[in-house]
């Protein structure tokens, strides 16, 4: 969500071009407070539903790319980031989304009035680097930006994919000084480099606050996969991906809140079994929150694990 609650900074990275304007904020804690009003909306249908509605801007067409930049300590054992399971976990999410029931939710979306074309149930991971902390460990948005012009420039050959979103995966002891873990748990946006749109998404690891980011804090739910931060991660990384597909330019769906297709389900997840997981992916368990399915009948709009 980013037009109503949250704070828009616009800023140039210095050498490269990249603009960049805060977007999506996505927090437990202070979803009711601050930024996620929207949370309530898919548990509160039989008291009326504000519609998800199309603003005219585009959506991603033909299959999203994501690009994960993976930032810190993940693979280093002695960094306080050090994680070494969720490359697995992480990898394979975005490997076995794209056709899924679940993602197919995002398919009911659509960018142009007299011709529609509409969103592909399809997602690939389309390239994967590791940045060793260039930025320390205290990051503003500004820095955010600069990890993803350098992985671009450095990392996938300068090379900007229209249809790319590029995720910065930022490890446990990463800390986001615009308000991870306080204010949001994720976010996406977009930017200009050399003169094209990049689109672009911050996930902080949720082990850092794991009571506000995630379901599996103290008394809470079971990580599917045993590693409640990144198990928690998948469920914001399916959120921005989902938004960022369909509302990459923050100028296409939203309601009148200003919340998109995710924020409008956000924190909520349907059945779980076994405690632990809503959905499986590839055979392998995930819980992910629901995303809004948009209809033309406002009636049939709604939250939902599968279309």
């Amino acid at each position: 969500m980013h037009r109503l609650t949250c704070i828009v900074s616009a800023f140039a990275l210095l050498g490269t071009g990249l603009l960049s304007a805060a977007g999506d904020n996505d927090n437990q804690d202070v979803l009711e407070k601050v930024v996620h009003r929207t949370r309530d909306y898919g548990r509160n249908q039989g008291g009326g539903i504000v519609p998800i509605t199309y603003h005219n801007g585009p959506v991603i067409l033909g299959g999203t790319h994501a690009y994960y930049i993976w930032y810190g300590g993940w693979t280093t054992t002695s960094s306080a980031g050090y994680d070494p399971m969720a490359a697995n976990i992480l990898n394979h999410l975005i490997q076995n989304i794209g056709g899924s029931s679940y993602f197919n939710i995002n398919a009911t979306y659509y960018s142009g009035l007299a011709t529609k074309s509409y969103v592909a149930n399809a997602v690939t991971l389309s390239g994967s680097c590791t940045d060793n902390y260039s930025q320390g460990t205290h990051l503003t948005d500004q820095s955010v930006a600069n990890i993803v012009a350098s992985a671009i420039a450095n990392c996938f050959r300068g090379q900007i994919d229209p249809s790319g979103v590029y995720f910065v995966l930022a490890s446990q002891d990463v800390k986001e000084n615009s308000g991870f873990c306080s204010q949001y748990c994720g976010w996406h946006t977009y930017g200009t480099m050399n003169g094209a749109y990049v689109k672009f998404a911050f996930i902080g690891d949720s082990a850092q606050c794991i009571n506000s980011c995630s379901m599996f804090g103290t008394g809470g739910l079971t990580a599917p996969n045993g590693d409640p931060g990144a198990d928690g991660m998948a469920s914001i990384i399916a959120h921005e991906l989902e938004e960022s597909t369909t509302d990459p330019l923050l100028n296409a769906w939203y309601d009148a809140t200003g919340a998109e297709n995710a924020d409008k389900c956000a924190w909520t997840f349907g059945a779980v079994t076994g405690n632990s997981y809503n959905v499986t992916l590839g055979g392998m368990h995930y819980l992910i929150q629901q995303n809004w399915v948009y209809n033309p009948s406002v009636s049939q709009q709604g939250c939902a694990m599968a279309h």
